[in-house]
């Protein structure tokens, strides 16, 4: 059984073939960082635009890259949502044109459920299943979810960010620093080359569900932290070093970060840690998790799997591999197996939902 995987929900044109749940065929995936990146973030009417651009090439070659042609599949999937509207709906529309001109069924795909399953299906092709109930971080630039998997694969929501999401955390700080976008993979280069206890960040209270984050408080700390020193002339040259070389070097980056700018990073990036494996750990107990995943396109920090993998815990952490923890089709695909299984179809009427939730 192949199925072939569409996503679009947001800056990253992407279409894969999967094989029984757990064999990755192909995953081809454009990238619109060099459009975005001028600006400092996701600019969503560039976003539609370049995923028309991109969404026919990139689903052929992931047909022709998995030897597979549109009559081999058993069902097209696509992301429903959440995501940006207009970069939602190239990808779906797309979705919904071949599924109409082949007959083939489609299957929409939260996007969410998506990271999650990048995965199970690793797990499940490396011989060690996840066992269920599993509780799930999926944390990126746009989500920082808690939900407990259940069998069947249903969800249960049991926390959330009330503000920013620890990726766009990452990236507002580094934006701030003149490091660019995306921030969050510059800051994991540079914070093992800083002391994380030299700067000490405090986070409030969260009144209600004590499993909800919140990275807004500790952006403001770092803003405030600049402002109590002159730091023009260092964000300056670092500006200009990626006007000359938009992927510097970490000896490059070095050079115009001082010590106590390290010092910041490294204490910055060891608090989001703290704050998500943290509440994390504190889910899983509350359920009696057999496994904690942790996925999204924060999962890439290396900073955070060796905390994770570091902990004594009475239950086995998964993390996807680097590939499938940011945004990606297989995970969509293999997010459709189940829902084929059960012969949850969806019809050519609906809609991208740029708000979806998954529980």
């Amino acid at each position: 059984m192949r199925i072939l995987g569409i996503e679009s929900s947001c800056d990253e044109t992407a279409a894969a073939v999967v094989e029984d749940g757990e064999r990755v065929l192909s995953s081809v995936v454009a990238s619109q960082m060099a459009t975005h990146g001028k600006y400092g973030g996701v600019v969503p009417e560039l976003a539609s635009r370049e995923h028309l651009r991109a969404i026919v090439l990139v689903v052929r070659e992931a047909l022709e890259s998995a030897g597979t042609t549109l009559d081999d599949l058993a069902a097209i999937a696509a992301t429903v949502g959440p995501g940006l509207v207009g970069s939602l709906l190239v990808g779906l529309t797309y979705a919904k044109s071949l599924s109409f001109a082949r007959g083939v069924p489609l299957i929409a795909v939260n996007h969410i459920e998506g990271h999650i399953h990048a995965v199970v299906m690793e797990a499940k092709r490396d011989g060690s299943p996840v066992q269920l109930p599993a509780m799930a971080l999926v944390a990126s630039g746009g989500h920082t979810h808690l939900f407990e998997v259940r069998e069947g694969f249903r969800y249960r929501l049991l926390g959330r960010t009330r503000d920013d999401a620890a990726g766009e955390a990452f990236d507002k700080v580094a934006k701030l620093l003149g490091y660019g976008y995306p921030g969050g993979p510059i800051i994991d280069r540079l914070a093992p080359h800083g002391d994380p206890k030299a700067v000490r960040f405090t986070f409030a209270r969260m009144k209600g569900n004590a499993l909800d984050f919140s990275f807004s408080g500790l952006k403001t700390a770092v803003l405030r932290w600049v402002e109590a020193r002159n730091m023009e002339a260092e964000i300056a040259a670092r500006r200009a070093l990626l006007r000359e070389n938009p992927v510097p070097a970490v000896e490059e980056w070095l050079a115009v970060t001082p010590r106590a700018t390290r010092d910041l990073l490294a204490s910055f990036q060891h608090a989001v840690i703290h704050e998500l494996l943290t509440r994390a750990v504190a889910a899983a107990e509350s359920i009696g998790a057999r496994a904690l995943i942790i996925s999204g396109g924060v999962a890439c920090n290396s900073g955070l799997r060796a905390a994770a993998q570091g902990m004594r815990l009475a239950y086995p952490v998964y993390f996807p591999s680097p590939g499938l923890s940011t945004d990606n089709a297989a995970m969509i695909a293999a997010a459709a197996f189940p829902k084929l299984a059960r012969g949850e179809f969806a019809a050519l009427d609906v809609k991208a939902q740029p708000n979806l939730a998954l529980a």
